[in-house]
This record gives C-alpha cells, sequence and structure tokens, in this order.
C-alpha cells in the first residue's frame, strides 16, 4: 500500500521511524527490537539507510521483514550522494522486487573531504527523478522547520523543498522539533509558496542525555527554555529523564493534535516501550 493513500484515506496517522542493524552480528537483536515495534500496528513504518549508506543492505530487508510479519506498510529509505547512479538504480529496482511500495528520498550527509564536483547526484530532487525514471513508488522528502544546517536562509531552504515536491515527493517529514511553534509557522511559509503535500510532523522524544548532547551536534533544532530546565535537572538521574523525556513529547504531540495536525511520525530509536507509551496517552 502506498503512504500517499494511507495519508488521504486515515483521519489522523501514527507512524514509526527505527533503523536497521550496524553489522550481520547484529541484526537478529536489531531485528526483534523493529519487530516490537511493528507488533504495535502503527499505519506504516520508516527504516532508515545510515550514515553514508552504511546501513543500506539491511533497510529493504528489514521493511520487508516489518511488512510480511505485521502486515505494516514500510517505507524505505534511500540516499543518494555516496552513491553511483548504477548503486542507486541497483538499490531501487531490489527495493521494488521485495515488494516495497514506498522510498523516503535523501541526499545524505556529506562526507568530510568529499569531492562534491563529479557527484552523480547533488540534491534529494535528483534521487526523486531517478526513482521516478525506474519504477513506480511513492515517493517522501525530508524537511527542516529551523531550515537545513548547510542551507543559507529559511526562505531558500523552502525554496528546495518545493523543487523537492515538483520534482514528485507526495509527502514531506520534518527533521525533529521541540517548539510547536516552529513547525505551525514553517508549514505556513511551505503553503504560501504553494507546497500543499502532507508534511508530517516528526517528534523524537528524548530518553537520556547522550540524545540531547548527539542532537546539538547533528542539528541546529532550537531546544526551548522549559526543555532545557528538565534535561539540566534530570541529566544525572536516568530513570526520571526517561519519564521527563517521554512526557514533554507527549505534550508536544498533544498540543499538535488539539491545532489540526493529523500525521505524527515518531524517531522511535527502535524503542518498542516509548512508541507504545505515546499510543496509549493517544488513546
Amino acid at each position: 500500500m502506498r503512504i500517499s493513500d494511507i495519508l488521504k484515506s486515515n483521519e489522523n496517522t501514527l507512524s514509526f521511524e527505527v533503523f536497521p542493524p550496524k553489522t550481520t552480528k547484529n541484526y537478529e537483536t536489531v531485528k526483534n527490537s523493529v519487530m516490537e515495534v511493528a507488533r504495535l500496528k502503527p499505519d506504516f513504518i520508516s527504516v532508515t539507510y545510515g550514515a553514508g549508506g552504511g546501513t543500506s543492505m539491511y533497510t529493504a530487508k528489514l521493511a520487508k521483514e516489518v511488512q510480511e510479519n505485521y502486515d505494516v506498510v514500510s517505507m524505505a529509505h534511500l540516499s543518494c550522494v555516496t552513491s553511483t547512479r548504477d548503486m542507486v538504480r541497483e538499490q531501487v529496482r531490489s527495493i521494488k522486487s521485495l515488494g516495497i511500495e514506498n522510498i523516503l528520498a535523501l541526499r545524505g550527509d556529506l562526507v568530510d573531504g568529499m569531492d562534491i564536483s563529479h557527484l552523480d547526484y547533488h540534491y534529494a530532487k535528483d534521487l526523486v527523478k531517478e526513482i521516478m525514471s525506474i519504477a513506480d513508488f511513492c515517493i517522501g522528502g525530508a524537511c527542516y522547520p529551523e531550515g537545513h544546517p548547510e542551507c543559507g536562509s529559511l526562505s531558500e531552504d523552502i525554496e528546495h523543498i518545493k523543487e523537492k515536491v515538483e520534482a514528485g515527493c507526495e509527502f514531506l517529514t520534518t527533521q525533529m522539533f521541540f517548539k510547536n511553534d516552529l513547525y505551525y509557522s514553517y508549514v505556513e511559509k511551505l503553503n504560501k509558496v504553494g507546497v500543499n503535500v502532507p508534511i508530517l510532523a516528526g517528534i523524537m522524544p528524548m530518553t537520556n542525555y547522550k540524545q540531547v548532547e548527539r542532537s546539538k551536534e547533528l542539528s541546529n533544532a532550537y531546544f526551548p527554555d522549559e526543555f532545557l530546565e528538565w534535561v539540566e535537572k534530570y541529566k544525572t538521574d536516568n530513570e526520571s529523564f526517561y519519564k521527563a523525556g517521554v512526557d514533554y513529547a507527549i505534550t508536544q504531540i498533544r498540543d499538535l493534535r488539539e491545532h489540526g495536525v493529523k500525521n505524527l511520525h515518531i524517531y522511535t530509536m527502535n524503542k518498542a516501550n516509548v512508541a507504545k507509551e505515546i499510543m496509549e496517552a493517544l488513546g
């Protein structure tokens, strides 16, 4: 089933993101964690690709197992910046052969020292066009409520998002954010330039202090004062930090629902207990 059809037919949707193992040795352990998430029966599950495509060989395999074992629609991430055109075409055909109908098309992270002058793909929109030339997929894309870290301004980044949608993206999923007003303002700006596809609100429940530190390194996410207060208060108390992090995410989600946001996407970090608490809180 295509995710675009799910987003059209359901009044509200809740989807989860999981990640594949880094090595064959860890496959079964990670797979078991992912299956516990799938057992909760979200509207769909997306499986990440890994920095530089490092876990790409397991992405489609895990997505297939999610569909086969729990009849949950799955989506495979695919990034292109470190891949040749032949590599991408092979991946797309492989995903198709496994019965997966949905791809999240990403540029991927640039590697330090990379010579970008001879890349086959420079932007996610290039990958979107490539996928569409090979087979029929529902294609999603990423977007950034605070602007892409490499982009000069939010308005410039929004123009790039518009180009991505015009290339064929049927929906967008936001990078994590911790202040809902940023999402509301961002969607309004996208709508003003003619981007009217579903924009899934991406929520990351912070369940340990290392996640916060890592997020500071990887994104330019704004942390509100009320967020930083409990982070500082509980940073050495793992149990209290976990509870406060899940509660903060649930508070965000409830506010989003109250403001009419239909489509929510949770970055679960393969933690079924977190996903379950959120589902129970939403009733």
